[in-house]
């Protein structure tokens, strides 16, 4: 299950890939869904693009 404010998204992978990803997020203690959004945010910020997190509605209504 997804947390909240966050999207879900099926993602098909190679899994030598998916290995290395494994070993990468426990040498970094993160799950393997936080080192994939880590690892995005940080090729995105190599090329200029910042990622501004979106405001949740308001819970009060």
């Amino acid at each position: 299950m997804a947390s909240p404010g966050k999207k879900s998204y099926p993602l098909r992978i190679d899994p030598a890939l998916w290995e290395q990803l494994q070993r990468l997020a426990a040498n970094d203690l993160r799950s393997v869904n936080a080192e994939i959004e880590f690892l995005l945010r940080e090729a995105l910020a190599r090329r200029g693009i910042r990622v501004t997190p979106i405001a949740p509605p308001d819970s009060d209504e």
